[in-house]
């Protein structure tokens, strides 16, 4: 196998992780509502240790599903919201499948990405504070953009590598 076919493959292996870990994302912010009943069960088994050594996660985890339990009963509508967000989770994660063709041409998605998850820092700590979440969620939600920028930075790098291969001039074999 060639070097660049073995580079084309290491970018898509990331790239494949990448997209599968934003559709992951995305397909769980459709069913929030049973999510945080089922997570609130969880944790309040007899097994947990979560109420003993970790009471705020706890209140918290609480606090969201009644809140999602209201919506839900109430005003559904606002849920709607999180639909959308799942949307677009999918749709972002399409979009990567232009680098998975063609990596060089299409590094702007990877530096779109790498903003997006740059974007994610100041919006947690601006709008954490207005909704009221506590500081160590808005820590929870800035390490998807610290995380998630990660596999892009190594994509990018490898792109880059891949680009100066594609523009070299080939070399003739020397004779002997």
């Amino acid at each position: 196998m060639s070097e660049q076919r073995a580079l084309r493959r290491r970018i898509r292996v990331w790239l494949v992780v990448f997209i599968v870990c934003l559709v992951l994302s995305g397909l769980t912010a459709f069913p929030l509502v049973h999510e945080l009943r089922w997570t609130e069960d969880l944790l309040t088994s007899s097994a947990s240790p979560v109420p003993e050594h970790f009471p705020d996660l706890l209140e918290w985890i609480t606090r969201v599903r009644t809140g999602l339990d209201e919506a839900d009963a109430r005003y559904p509508f606002v849920l709607y919201g999180t639909d959308w967000l799942a949307f677009a989770h999918l749709v972002i994660a399409v979009a990567f499948y232009g680098p998975f063709r063609d990596p060089v041409r299409n590094i702007w998605v990877i530096e779109f990405g790498m903003i997006a998850c740059a974007g994610i820092i100041p919006l947690a700590l601006i709008c954490g504070p207005i909704r009221d979440i506590p500081f160590w969620w808005s820590i929870v939600d800035m390490s998807f953009g610290v995380f998630g920028v990660i596999p892009l930075l190594i994509v990018h790098r490898k792109i880059k590598r891949l680009e100066a291969m594609e523009q070299a001039p080939e070399r003739e074999p020397v004779a002997a």
